[in-house]
């Protein structure tokens, strides 16, 4: 089975501090995840964030209702947090989040690591429509974090 990699990054004119403000705050997922993924936390907010802390979330993926489960299996404020799939629809799902005070703002990177299920056939789907979805995910994301940190939503956490 292969492991693939996807990374992104996105400036923000913002202290590290405050943006990682933002990113521990579990319910801001859904402010940021595209709206086709029916995206919703299960988990009781709020959530405090700690290494080892489960976080359950319900998911439409490809029109298939699920339940995914991450571990925050690296808590490092505010310079990075890692989240791992316990349960979910790859076979591997390991996200870093990693917070750089660079240019006047905060450089923050994404870095997934993942595997697909299917062995030696996963790459078919990978290849058609798997890389491209977590492509076009990452996009809306990167296009609603920069709203959000604009001033074009209005949100406690950055202008409060």
């Amino acid at each position: 089975m292969k492991d693939y990699i996807f990374e992104t990054e996105i400036w923000l004119p913002y202290p590290r501090e405050t943006v990682f403000e933002f990113f521990k705050e579990a319910a801001n997922l859904e402010r940021i995840t595209p709206p086709w993924l029916n995206f919703r936390v299960l988990t009781p907010l709020p959530i405090t964030m700690f290494a080892g802390r489960m976080i359950d979330y319900n998911i439409r993926l490809y029109g298939i209702p699920m339940r995914w489960r991450t571990e925050i299996t690296q808590w490092e404020p505010p310079f990075s947090f890692v989240d791992s799939q316990i349960r979910g629809p790859y076979s591997k799902w390991v996200h870093t989040h990693t917070f750089e005070e660079r240019d006047g703002g905060t450089w923050m990177h994404d870095r997934v690591e993942y595997r697909i299920p299917g062995g030696i056939f996963a790459a078919i789907p990978h290849v058609l429509f798997v890389r491209k979805n977590i492509e076009q995910i990452f996009r809306y994301r990167k296009t609603q974090i920069q709203a959000i940190f604009s001033g074009a939503e209005k949100t406690e956490t950055v202008d409060g």
